[in-house]
Parts: C-alpha cells; sequence; structure tokens
C-alpha cells in the first residue's frame, strides 16, 4: 500500500478576512508596524526584574555556606550569597551615584552651551518688591 492511501483528507477552510478598519483599508492595516506603548515597555521591564530576581534567589539559597567578612575593622559571619548580593547592590549604588554626577554635569554645560549661543546673559529674576500690606484696624 501506498503512504498516500493512508492519510486522511483533510481540507482546512480559508480564513476568513478580517474587516478593514474604519478610514484603512486591510493592506494598511497589515503594513503598519505595531507602535510600541509605555505600558508595554512597563510590562518588559517588570518580566526583566522578576527574571532578575529569581536568579538572585537563586544564588542567595545555593550560597548559604558562612563566610567570615572583613571591612575597614569590621568583621563578622553571613552567608556567602547575602554577601555577594550585598556587594552587587553596593556596586550598582556607586554606579547610579556617577550616572547621576555625569548627567548633571551634561545638563550644566547644555544649558551654558545653549544660553551661549542664544546670546542672552545668565537667567536672574528681577527684583519686584513686594505690595505693602495694609494694616486693618
Amino acid at each position: 500500500m501506498r503512504s498516500e492511501q493512508l492519510r486522511p483528507r483533510i481540507s482546512i477552510p480559508p480564513r476568513p478576512e478580517r474587516p478593514p478598519a474604519a478610514g484603512k483599508d486591510a493592506a494598511e492595516e497589515r503594513d503598519e508596524p505595531l507602535q510600541v506603548t509605555r505600558a508595554g515597555m512597563v510590562w518588559i521591564a517588570t518580566v526583566a526584574a522578576l527574571v532578575v530576581l529569581s536568579l538572585l534567589i537563586v544564588l542567595i539559597l545555593q550560597n548559604q555556606d558562612l563566610v567570615q567578612v572583613r571591612y575597614l575593622g569590621l568583621s563578622g559571619s553571613l552567608p556567602l550569597g547575602v554577601g555577594l548580593f550585598m556587594a552587587a547592590v553596593a556596586g550598582g549604588l556607586l554606579v547610579a551615584v556617577a550616572g547621576a554626577v555625569r548627567i548633571t554635569q551634561l545638563r550644566m554645560t547644555a544649558t551654558y552651551t545653549r544660553r551661549r549661543r542664544s546670546g542672552t546673559p545668565r537667567a536672574r529674576q528681577p527684583h519686584v518688591p513686594l505690595p505693602k500690606r495694609r494694616h486693618h484696624a
């Protein structure tokens, strides 16, 4: 027997056409790229954070051996995973501080350059005297 005779013959109906969106024809609708939304970006960031946190939990749980830690005259013992986590957080904080300082420098330079190009002097608030208060008796 041939294998063609053993296979059942199935006919799949064609996929129905979607009606075009209001004011657009179907070809235009398919060619448009998907727009990235803030909600979508928040969703992706949340999933990425959950994956990183899951990996951190695994790191801490698999490294429960106590280690002796000495730092600037202080000494103590703590689980290895917790010590590694604390070192990673401290490194992240240092990077965040350095990044914030650099961003501040760039903003100040951009403001200075913008003012110099436009020819306006440094913005100072003019002194406006406050209105005198009337005392009601």
